[in-house]
């Protein structure tokens, strides 16, 4: 004998599946997110470019010059990382909940970066471009610190094994 579903069922049932669709807000708004800051990136290179074009030639050499023009380079790798992070977050989002990207899995690259299958690939996808983006602001930190007592420099060598352990297991654990 059939189960049938009484009309408040189907309603509510519908009603529920169909709210999953309120996560096209994150993933358009991911989307600009991501989108912003690639452009926020690249007027601080491009800033980074002037103030070097004014370096050689006009000989205006401002007080720490490399350490200004390496920090703002880093700081909008910085800022191209977060970006990668909107994005991916937006494409994990939409398949999830939406629906898989057509074009994605019609390219012709090859590349299965974007493809999430689920809520694991996609945690651990951001985890990893996250971890990316604390070691970029960790380096940018550091090169803006002045070290004066050799405690400091074993909390500096200390801070790097860290980091390097941390890309190892990331790495170890990718295969």
């Amino acid at each position: 004998m059939e189960n049938k579903r009484g009309l408040i069922e189907t309603i509510f049932e519908s009603t529920l599946w169909n709210s999953r669709l309120i996560v096209i807000l994150a993933v358009i708004f991911g989307m600009f997110g991501g989108i912003a800051l690639f452009f926020i990136a690249s007027y601080d290179i491009w800033e980074m470019m002037v103030e070097t074009y004014k370096f050689f030639f006009t000989h205006y050499h401002p007080e720490h010059f490399h350490a200004k023009i390496i920090s703002g380079i880093i700081g909008a790798v910085d800022l191209y990382l977060i970006a990668v992070v909107m994005l991916l977050f937006s494409f994990g989002l939409y398949e999830l909940f939406i629906s898989k990207i057509d074009d994605a899995e019609n390219s012709e690259s090859g590349s299965k970066i974007l493809a999430i299958h689920n809520l694991d690939e996609l945690k651990d996808k951001l985890g990893k471009v996250v971890v990316m983006v604390l070691i970029v602001s960790f380096f940018k930190k550091v090169i803006n610190m002045d070290f004066s007592t050799p405690l400091e420099m074993m909390y500096l060598a200390g801070s790097i094994l860290a980091l390097a352990l941390a890309l190892y297991y990331m790495h170890k654990g990718a295969h």
